[in-house]
């Protein structure tokens, strides 16, 4: 585990540190000596570890504000007293008052604090022994709340990898492995902000399988779910890296296409269309179900909602009229009084997918046994990408 320590310090305080810290290879040493400096550097990389030199000017200020910064709670902060007034009075005054002291510097924010100086002289043989004895003792002191730190840093690690994980399981469909509605609520507000902000197209399309609760009645729940699983794997394989698809419920899903037109979304929903519906899908060696999908596609308009419900709401009312229509199609936004039949939509899908819209990764052999490359092997913008079943992990698009 490779530590970052921040040293709040001039050049004679950093070379004072004992050599396990600057030469060590297992820390990355820092050292800042102006306050606005080091809290730039706090909040833009925060380092596990603080040495603070308390002589060094806004040395207080800089633990005090560490101290508000309750996102920041996790580093470690050690203010080394080398002062030289403190450390003279030290020697004079009970235990009662250095308990005072140290009481009074644990308040201010430090996790630690070290007496980390020696005001005897040097001038003597005598006194240049007791001095070395000082600062080695220091240097142990140090050192041994380094190893406090430690811990704390990778107990802290470990938590962020466990809430990483738990996040990544909460945001997942534990059955497709695609997002999950949580998922896109989570996320649909944040694709209409940015789409907003960089004046982009934002589309969005709710495809539903038709006619699926016949497949469970006749094959079993076991049978629907491996179906359900096989043409997530397909709808991810046909989409880009930068859209999103998520399980919505049961057997509908819906796709968020950022910086995508509508006529590149009503694009986007023909292919699905035609590659679900033309090629059956394989549940074992002995069995293959012929499905097909129902979509409904919507566009961002100015005055929808920032949550983009109304984005939502508008494509799934097309998906409604696409069912009532006969299901099997595609009704867009664009045009939302088109019928179409069974062949007209298959024409439709090859007009769409020769309009040099999307390009294919044609070493994907397995999914070349699935789909027909050859309508759609020159095209330009859009690319496919092939990926095994993973662990279930989200895909959200930060804005």
């Amino acid at each position: 585990m490779n530590i970052s320590i921040l040293v709040f310090g001039n050049d004679k305080f950093l070379a004072t540190l004992p050599e396990q810290i600057r030469e060590a290879g297992a820390f990355n040493v820092e050292a800042i000596a102006n306050l606005q400096m080091a809290v730039s550097r706090i909040q833009s990389k925060p380092p596990d570890i603080i040495l603070i030199q308390s002589s060094q000017d806004d040395s207080i200020q800089l633990c005090c504000w560490l101290n508000q910064q309750t996102k920041l709670s996790w580093i470690y902060c050690i203010l080394l007293e080398d002062s030289p007034e403190l450390i003279a009075d030290r020697e004079n005054q009970s235990w009662e008052w250095e308990s005072e002291i140290t009481s009074r510097a644990l308040k201010l924010g430090a996790d630690a604090y070290i007496w980390y100086g020696d005001a005897h002289s040097e001038s003597t043989p005598q006194r240049k022994t007791d001095s070395a004895a000082y600062w080695n003792a220091s240097h142990r002191l140090l050192l041994s709340q380094l190893t406090v730190a430690l811990r704390k840093a990778q107990k802290y690690r470990d938590l962020m990898k466990t809430n990483d994980l738990l996040s990544t399981i909460a945001l997942a469909d534990s059955l497709t492995e695609l997002n999950n509605r949580r998922a896109l609520e989570w996320d649909l507000p944040r694709q209409v902000k940015k789409a907003r902000t960089d004046n982009t197209p934002l589309s969005l399309i709710i495809l539903d399988v038709d006619h699926f609760k016949k497949v469970n009645d006749k094959y079993g729940h076991l049978v629907g779910d491996k179906l359900l699983k096989l043409l997530s794997n397909r709808i991810r394989n046909n989409l880009r890296v930068q859209d999103t698809a998520f399980r919505y419920g049961g057997e509908e899903f819906v796709i968020i296409l950022g910086n995508t037109t509508a006529e590149e979304a009503d694009s986007v929903a023909y292919r699905l269309n035609k590659i679900v519906g033309d090629s059956p899908f394989a549940i074992d060696s002995t069995l293959t179900i012929d499905v097909t999908i129902s979509l409904g596609t919507a566009c961002l308009l100015a005055n929808d909602d920032e949550k983009g419900l109304n984005l939502l709401d508008r494509a799934d009312t097309l998906l409604l009229q696409a069912k009532s229509e006969g299901r099997n199609r595609v009704i867009s936004c664009i045009n939302t009084t088109e019928k179409n039949s069974s062949v007209h939509n298959e024409v439709n899908c090859n007009n769409k997918i020769q309009s040099n819209s999307y390009i294919f990764n044609p070493t994907n052999k397995a999914l070349q046994k699935e789909v027909n490359y050859r309508t759609i092997a020159g095209s330009s913008s859009y690319v496919s990408h092939h990926r095994a079943i993973q662990l279930p992990c989200i895909k959200i698009a930060v804005g």
